[in-house]
């Protein structure tokens, strides 16, 4: 049970509870600036829990930690979800009242914030630890039996189109690979002084239920160390003697080119691990097998990639590339689901889904893991919610700008037409959370069928 808090419940409510809180709180601080009323601040929808009144606000945590809201005096809107508003509030400090620019400043700033957010985690990034330097489009190596081999990519080749993209980054290669398994894709390499047109196919794999495809080549890092940050007890690469702080310098006699060589080696050779260590100084030969009744090694592998260039510029930089490359694979993963390439199930996640991401994170890279998903999860927050859709804050500010436009014509929305607006919005909302969690339920009783109907991981060692 505690297993389940601290890897599961505690993540989720960390990450989730962020996102929220960050948003209302970016709708709450406009509101308060402008001097507007806030009646409510809450955690969650539904009966309040728990909370503190202090002044004229309510700061609550509700039944329902699917979302949350700030309730704004004389702001009856949203009355099906937020509750109905007091009667006495003074007309200054109704957001009704206002002026049509301060409502849609303070719609706006809720998914301002979440975008705020997204941008700011991987700038902090850059600023501490500095900007990772992009490996070039070069082949290092190429993995056997993999998609790579199978392609005829050979080391040193230079990847000058993939895709349809012209001279293409490590990232753009590998977010369209994770999308396409066994897709073929056009690419052109240069070898030799020639172009030379070829088609590679990602290989599948599966991973909690989600299936996507990897390249099996190594792009040239230049000056990697690669590194054990942990190594699990209880585990074959604990009973091989294997240590934190190890240097992988070499697996099945190669030298060791990038964390993910690493990786995809184990993954290939389950039954028997060839690896060399630096040690302290000394070079130690390991031989490692998974154990028997596990699925895994049991180490966690990390790199440290050749520093880029620093300063604020390049971490702000880092930043919008980071998001604009999020915002790029989510657009193609949804419009491989309307064009039925990719199923809803492997596209789509609620809170169970969210939970096991966050709870991956923590395994793979600790609790700061949890800052990379909690800026992954702001941003899809923070757009989503400007959607043109009724009872989100996109559907309140559609609504201000097709007022304004009417006004000027001398028209209005009716209160009548502007309530059965919020209806439906609301009823899309509610069947829309019905589906997410019902298919994060039956994805996750998948998920735990698949486990406990899988055969034990064969842990001979090869002679």
């Amino acid at each position: 049970m505690l297993n389940i808090i601290t890897t599961w419940i505690l993540p989720l409510v960390v990450v989730l509870g962020a996102a929220v809180t960050l948003h209302e709180f970016g709708h709450f601080i406009v509101a308060k600036i402008l001097k507007i009323r806030v009646e409510t601040f809450s955690f969650g929808f539904g009966p309040r829990l728990l909370g503190k009144k202090w002044g004229t606000t309510d700061y609550r945590i509700s039944a329902i930690p699917l979302g949350g809201y700030v309730k704004l005096g004389g702001d009856e809107s949203n009355a099906p979800i937020e509750g109905e508003g007091a009667a006495d509030i003074p007309a200054c400090e109704r957001f009704d009242l206002r002026p049509r620019w301060q409502r849609i400043a303070v719609a706006v700033a809720g998914p301002i914030m979440n975008i705020l957010t997204a941008l700011a985690i991987p700038f902090a990034a850059g600023l501490i630890y500095g900007v990772p330097a992009t490996p070039a489009p070069i082949v290092a190596s190429v993995l056997q039996a993999s998609a790579a081999e199978e392609a005829g990519l050979r080391a040193g080749d230079r990847i000058v189109s993939f895709n349809g993209t012209a001279n293409p980054d490590w990232d753009t290669m590998s977010d369209d690979a994770l999308l396409s398994p066994n897709k073929a894709l056009p690419m052109v390499v240069q070898r030799d002084g020639q172009q030379l047109p070829l088609t590679i196919k990602p290989k599948p794999f599966t991973r909690d239920g989600e299936t996507a495809g990897e390249l099996g080549f190594i792009p040239d890092y230049g000056n990697v160390t690669v590194f054990i940050s942990e190594v699990v007890s209880g585990t074959g690469a604990d009973a091989a003697g294997l240590k934190p702080n190890d240097k992988i310098v070499a697996v099945g006699g190669e030298s060791v080119k990038s964390s993910e060589q690493v990786i995809q080696y184990i993954r290939a050779h389950k039954e028997q691990i060839e690896m060399d260590v630096d040690r302290a100084g000394q070079r130690v030969h390991v031989t490692a097998h998974v154990a028997q009744g596990q699925e895994l090694l049991g180490v966690k592998v990390g790199q440290r990639l050749p520093p880029g260039p620093g300063g604020p510029a390049a971490a702000l930089g880092y930043a919008v590339n980071q998001n604009v490359r999020i915002l790029k694979l989510t657009r193609k993963a949804l419009g491989q689901v309307f064009s039925g390439e990719r199923s809803v199930r492997n596209t789509i996640s609620g809170p169970i889904g969210i939970a096991r991401e966050s709870s991956r994170a923590v395994s793979d890279f600790g609790w700061a893991g949890l800052f990379t998903m909690l800026g992954f999860l702001s941003l899809n927050l923070g757009i989503f919610n400007l959607l043109p859709i009724p009872v989100l804050d996109g559907g309140a500010i559609f609504l201000l700008l097709v007022e304004g436009a009417l006004a000027i014509v001398g028209l209005s929305i009716s209160m009548r037409v502007r309530e059965r607006i919020q209806q439906v919005g609301f009823v899309f909302v509610i069947l829309l959370m019905v589906f997410v969690l019902t298919n994060d339920a039956l994805k996750q009783i998948s998920l735990w069928r698949g486990s406990n109907n899988s055969p034990p991981a064969n842990a001979t060692p090869a002679k």
